[in-house]
């Protein structure tokens, strides 16, 4: 903002020649009159965002329609933004920015007919794309010509470089509007010999060599080339320019100023470098601008350390340096720009603690060091800046309480330090800074009550997320300029009488959520609110006698300005209407209302109905909503079929969870072309059917989840092609026939799956390898770039952020995740009629956190290849046909805290050691030739024997010794064999020899039809 403040000195108040008066006794000429005034016909009056920005918030001028006053028949010298001369009443100055002109430039314009023009200004008005007449080369006496930012395209004609009077000229665009051609520009530089002022700002020059700058006028005093895409080296001699004492080559990050260096002879006082390559050696030059006042460095990746050199320029008054990667701590030596009054150093990875010496800086008024990796306390030299009005320490790590001194700060508006570790109560200067407007200090640890505010000037206060107790105080409903509220997270207690919020007027949002207050009303006075969350605010309706239905109070509250209500986990019962007609987000869930469902108004963005009792069938008129972008109905007793229309909504529609009712039929045949689904979830319903193919129209689905309904129906392999899928649910269905693919070609399916849960359908043949190899997500997840959140989709006009949900079996349990975690990679197959072995490319699958193969008529081998999967948690196996021993590897996966072989034909040693100590008995049961921990048969493991030394002395008789030993244990062996054998055949078969050989024969028998009985078995889940 203060560059912006900077060079409102040229675009406003040029300064440039003497003022000119319309006071003299001459009235302005009927034709330029009239040519005024067909100009001003051109356009119609159009109040811009742009406009409201730039002229009446930066550069602090009032933006309005000029023209307005401009009436056929009166002077047009005494016309808003005229200026004649004082002795012929020529127009000689016309100042028309921000004047909300509007339409298309035309370039036979009347403005042309006033030769005697000498100063024009149409800054920040919208010409509609319109290109730069050639004409304005006609302005021969021109002296100042400034068409900054008026929504002008194309390429700058080169008919401007015949103003050769031109003192400031200012063609700055809306990044990239512009262009100029390489000749174009070398005309203009080349012929501007009197140019003093030069603005070329978001002119896209990609294609010109920056040496074009070269011969720029000598008397040069202002350049502004930012954001213009120059590339390659600067010219060396603009930095040697005297005169030259405002250089702003900002958003040029292809711009190499490695090679140049500032000279002691150097005018600068503004410097605009960020995002700008630079090296060391050129940042140390900085040291010889004694009379920079204003430093920008912005953005640099290579720039590392705040340099001595800067911290030493005596007259600087404002350093900026964001999102740079300083990786460094602030030095604690006394800081030389004690003229200083604007520092940023946010988002640039600082470290260490907030340096004392900061309390040097007595003339500091805007202070931010937000977002870095700060530590320690905030030192108490930080009292000693009482012109502070902007602090910001925001997004560190500091601890600690907040310093204290009842009257610090006295000029304070604007105080940022949440997101840190502080604690201890709120200081007591916070109640009295009698001109601050907004407090941020969420997400920390502030515990003790809120005490009476005293200040009147309050706009904002914002304590979220902390452990504050107590009553609200009383002060804070008499804070008449009060726009924000939010306490939502803490353990405040006590009742609140809603009437009392309408004695804040400009009262817009209120966040009262997760505390333990009570809301009621007696009252009929409304509150204009736009946004109103109340979630688990334990609402007391008792004292209105409504018995459960939605107060009349709250219907009224913010009239038809509401856009945000949340009233969420509560006990309200019912609910008709919405009687808000600009609602844009409505959160009702988890509540207990019954009834029908209402349907929303015409403007709702988000409508959350989830966890409550609602019934009966949803109409159709749902589908008259078309700005709807978030649908969640789940969890309630909706039935009937889902509205065929739902498909032609998803145009619009993004996020629609159906989950949880009773809704039957099949799933809407046609999603319209273009549709916006990420996420569709019907699972747990009565849909029947097959799936439709025109869920290929949305490209952009994200999770799909059709688990634990009727649908009959072969494996829909195209949804393979769905480019954004990465969670998959067809669980519990009816689904049956084989995942193998026969199409021969090579297209990756399912490259972004990430969860993949077919369990408990009918599913046949063998594993699908072709899925396996296309897994890429899974396989490598740099390569799809998954970054550390959740998985969920940005809707409702304050796009916030709605976390998708899903139900899953993990380590053997049941669970319903309300979010998803995008790390988590897993593949449930279990509960199907798979068969064959387990391909050895599942050891691809190296990100895999959980896979569960249980339930199927797998056999072989376990393979080793499972070993590679490094990152998993959970693998289940269990009831399957598997042989073979366990694959010692298994022992080394480092996070493996889940395992079940149970119930299939194991036998050999248990892997020993790490994670597989852990495991109990239940994990192996049902496998008979297993042996070692944890279960009780033990491994009858021959040692080997230790390899025979032979002695040079005595060998002989040691050989000897050994057979002695065998041929006596022989020849006993063989006596005691025909001895009982003579006695067998003596005397018959004995019966307990009998019953042991046939016992022993139907264990055998019986245990293969009971093999084969598993083989057919099912178990739903």
């Amino acid at each position: 903002m203060a560059s912006y403040l900077f060079l409102c000195l040229f675009l406003f108040f040029p300064h440039l020649y003497a003022s000119f008066s319309s006071s003299g006794s001459h009235s302005c000429s009927h034709p330029e009159a009239a040519s005024l005034i067909q100009f001003k016909n051109s356009f119609s009056i159009t109040q811009t965002w742009f406009a409201a920005l730039y002229c009446d918030e930066i550069a602090g001028l009032k933006s309005y329609p000029k023209t307005n006053s401009w009436k056929e028949g009166t002077d047009c010298c005494s016309w808003d933004g005229v200026t004649c001369h004082h002795l012929n009443a020529h127009v000689i100055s016309l100042d028309l920015s921000c004047s909300w002109l509007y339409g298309n430039f035309p370039s036979n314009t009347t403005l042309f007919l006033l030769p005697h023009l000498q100063k024009l200004n149409l800054a920040y008005n919208d010409f509609n794309h319109s290109k730069i007449p050639s004409e304005f080369g006609r302005f021969e006496s021109l002296v100042y010509l400034n068409l900054s930012r008026t929504w002008f395209v194309g390429e700058v004609p080169s008919q401007v470089s015949h103003l050769s009077k031109l003192v400031s000229l200012d063609l700055s665009s809306w990044i990239y509007d512009l262009t100029f051609d390489k000749h174009a520009l070398e005309g203009l530089v080349q012929n501007l010999t009197e140019v003093r002022h030069l603005f070329l700002d978001e002119i896209n020059m990609s294609s010109i060599n920056p040496h074009v700058f070269t011969n720029l006028s000598s008397s040069l005093r202002s350049l502004s080339l930012a954001g213009c895409d120059l590339q390659g080296k600067f010219p060396k001699n603009i930095f040697d320019l005297r005169n030259l004492n405002f250089l702003n080559l900002g958003g040029n990050q292809n711009l190499n100023l490695d090679h140049l260096k500032f000279n002691r002879s150097s005018n600068l006082e503004y410097l605009d470098l960020k995002w700008v390559s630079f090296s060391t050696e050129f940042i140390d030059s900085v040291d010889n601008l004694k009379a920079l006042k204003y430093l920008d460095l912005s953005g640099n990746s290579l720039f590392q350390g705040l340099s001595v050199s800067i911290t030493n320029l005596s007259s600087l008054e404002y350093l900026i340096i964001r999102d740079a990667n300083l990786f460094a701590g602030l030095p604690d030596s006394t800081w030389s720009p004690v003229s200083l009054k604007f520092l940023d150093l946010s988002h640039s990875n600082l470290s260490g603690p907030v340096p004392r010496s900061l309390g040097n800086l007595l003339q500091l008024t805007h202070l931010d060091l937000s977002m870095n990796q700060l530590s320690g306390q905030i030192p108490l030299s930080i009292l000693n800046l009482t012109q502070l009005e902007y602090l910001g320490i925001a997004g560190n790590s500091l601890e600690g309480s907040i310093p204290d001194e009842v009257t610090a700060f006295p000029n304070l508006i604007h105080l940022d330090l949440s997101e840190n570790l502080l604690n201890g109560t709120l200081p007591s200067w916070l109640y009295t800074a009698p001109s601050l407007k907004e407090i941020y200090l969420s997400q920390n640890q502030f515990s003790g009550h809120i005490k009476e505010f005293q200040s009147k000037s309050l706009e904002l206060i914002d304590l979220r997320n902390n452990k504050l107790q107590g009553p609200l105080p009383s002060s804070i409903f008499k804070l008449l300029n009060l726009t924000h509220l939010f306490l939502s997270s803490n353990n405040l207690s006590g009742v609140i009488e809603f009437s009392m919020l309408s004695n804040l007027p400009n009262l817009k949002h209120l966040d009262l959520s997760y505390n333990s207050l009570s809301l009621t009303s007696n009252a009929t006075s409304t509150v204009n609110l736009t946004s109103l969350l109340l979630s688990s605010c334990n609402l007391n309706l008792s004292y209105n006698r409504i018995e459960g239905k939605f107060p009349q109070w709250m219907q009224e509250v913010g009239n038809d300005s509401l856009t945000y209500f949340n009233v969420s986990h509560n006990s309200l019962t019912e609910f008709e209407q919405i009687p808000w007609k600009n609602i844009a987000v409505l959160d009702l869930s988890s509540n207990l209302i019954r009834g029908n469902l209402p349907i929303p108004v015409s403007t709702i963005n988000v409508f959350l109905i989830s966890n409550n009792s609602f019934n009966g069938e949803v109409s159709s008129l749902i589908c008259n909503v078309i700005s709807l972008q978030i649908l969640d109905l789940s969890h309630n007793n909706l039935s009937g079929i889902i509205p065929q229309c739902f498909g032609n909504l998803s145009n619009s529609l993004e996020f629609l969870n159906l989950k949880k009712n009773k809704f039957y039929g099949t799933i809407p045949p046609t999603f319209a072309k273009g549709c916006y689904l990420s996420n569709l979830n019907l699972n747990g319903n009565l849909l029947e059917g097959p799936l439709t193919p025109s869920i290929l129209n949305c490209q952009g689905l994200e999770v799909l989840d059709l688990g634990n309904n009727k649908i009959n129906d072969t494996f829909p392999h195209w949804l393979g092609s769905l480019p954004q899928l990465q969670v998959l649910v067809l669980k519990s269905n009816h689904m049956h026939g084989s995942l193998c693919v026969n199409s021969s070609k090579s297209s990756p399916f399912f490259s972004k799956i990430q969860i993949f849960d077919l369990s408990s359908n009918y599913f046949s043949g063998p594993l699908p390898v072709r899925y396996i190899n296309s897994f890429k997500a899974i396989i490598n997840r740099e390569k799809i770039g998954i970054t550390v959140s959740y998985m969920g989709v940005y809707g409702g006009r304050d796009s916030s952020f709605y976390t998708y949900s899903i139900g899953i079996v993990m380590k053997g349990q049941y669970m319903e995740l309300v979010k998803i975690f995008t790390m988590w990679m897993i593949i449930d197959l279990s509960n199907n009629q798979f068969e064959g072995e387990i391909p050895k490319v599942i050891g691809k699958l190296n990100l895999l956190k959980g896979l569960n193969l249980s339930q199927n008529n797998l056999n072989g081998g376990i393979p080793t290849s499972i070993g590679n999967l490094t990152s998993l948690e959970w693998l289940d196996l269990s009831s399957n046909r598997f042989s073979g021993t366990i694959p010692n590897r298994l022992a080394d996966l480092p996070f493996l805290s889940s395992l079940n072989v149970s119930e299939n034909q194991l036998h050999g040693q248990i892997p020993q050691g790490k994670q597989f100590n852990t495991f109990g008995n239940d994990s192996y049961e049902g496998n008979k030739g297993l042996c070692g921990f944890p279960v009780s048969k033990g491994c009858n493991i021959i040692e080997p024997a230790a390899p025979n030394v032979l002695e040079k002395d005595g060998s002989k008789s040691n050989i000897a010794f050994g057979w002695k030993v065998v041929l006596i244990g022989y020849g006993c062996g063989v006596v005691l064999g025909m001895s009982v054998g003579y006695v067998v055949f003596r005397t018959g078969k004995p019966k307990w020899l009998v019953n042991l050989v046939e016992n022993q024969h139907e264990k055998r028998r019986r245990r293969k039809s009971k093999e084969v009985n598993h083989g057919n078995r099912r178990r739903r889940i």
